[in-house]
C-alpha cells in the first residue's frame, strides 16, 4: 500500500488562496539569518526585518521572478487587503538569488497586526527578460499599492505561467518586551 502525503501548501491553504496546484520544478531555499524557511514554520518578525537569503537552482540562462506576499492582511479572519505584497524581484538568473535580479517592489518585513499570518514566497520561471526591451516594469505594475495584490493576476499579466517553487512561513505579532 502506498503512503499518501498531504502537500503542506494545500494544508496551509497556500494552494487555493494564492496559487493554483502546480508541480515544483526548481529548488528554492530561503533563509532568515541561519533559519531555513520550511513550509508552515514560525519565524519571528524581528528575525525577518531584512530580506532573506534566497538561493534558486536552475540554469543561468533561465530567468525567474520572486514574489513575497501575505494573503492574511490585515487579519486572517478578515483578509480585506488580500494579498499584501512584500517583495518582487524579476530577472533572477538560475543558480543565483534575488541580489542578482531587479528589485521591482522593495522588501518589507512581516508586520502582522493581529493573528497568525502566512508569508509566501512564489517563484516563477520567466519566458523572457522583463527588465529591458524598453518596457518599464513601472508602467506594467502599479506598485505604489501593496494592498490587494493578486499573485495569479500578476503572473497572468506577465505571462509567467504556473509557479515553479513555493515556500511559506507563519508569523504573528511579537510581544513588545521581546522585540529588542
Amino acid at each position: 500500500m502506498m503512503g499518501t502525503t498531504v502537500d503542506p501548501l494545500v494544508v496551509g491553504r497556500v494552494i487555493g488562496d494564492v496559487v493554483d496546484m502546480f508541480v515544483p520544478s526548481v529548488t528554492m531555499n530561503v533563509y532568515f539569518d541561519t533559519r531555513h524557511v520550511t513550509n508552515g514554520c514560525d519565524i519571528r518578525p524581528s528575525l525577518a526585518t531584512n530580506p532573506p537569503r534566497v538561493t534558486i537552482s536552475g540554469f543561468p540562462h533561465n530567468l525567474y521572478t520572486l514574489v513575497m506576499t501575505d494573503p492574511d492582511a490585515p487579519s486572517p479572519s478578515e483578509p480585506s487587503m488580500r494579498e499584501w505584497v512584500h517583495w518582487i524581484v524579476t530577472d533572477i538568473p538560475g543558480g543565483t538569488g534575488p541580489t542578482e535580479g531587479k528589485e521591482v517592489v522593495p522588501y518589507m518585513g512581516p508586520r502582522p497586526p493581529v493573528g497568525i499570518h502566512r508569508y509566501i514566497f512564489v517563484l516563477f520561471q520567466q519566458r523572457a527578460p522583463l527588465g529591458g526591451a524598453g518596457v518599464g516594469m513601472d508602467q506594467q505594475l502599479p506598485v505604489s499599492h501593496r494592498a490587494n495584490f493578486n499573485t495569479r493576476a500578476f503572473a497572468h499579466q506577465l505571462d509567467l505561467g504556473f509557479p515553479v517553487a513555493t515556500v511559506y512561513f507563519n508569523a504573528h505579532k511579537e510581544p513588545a518586551n521581546r522585540r529588542r
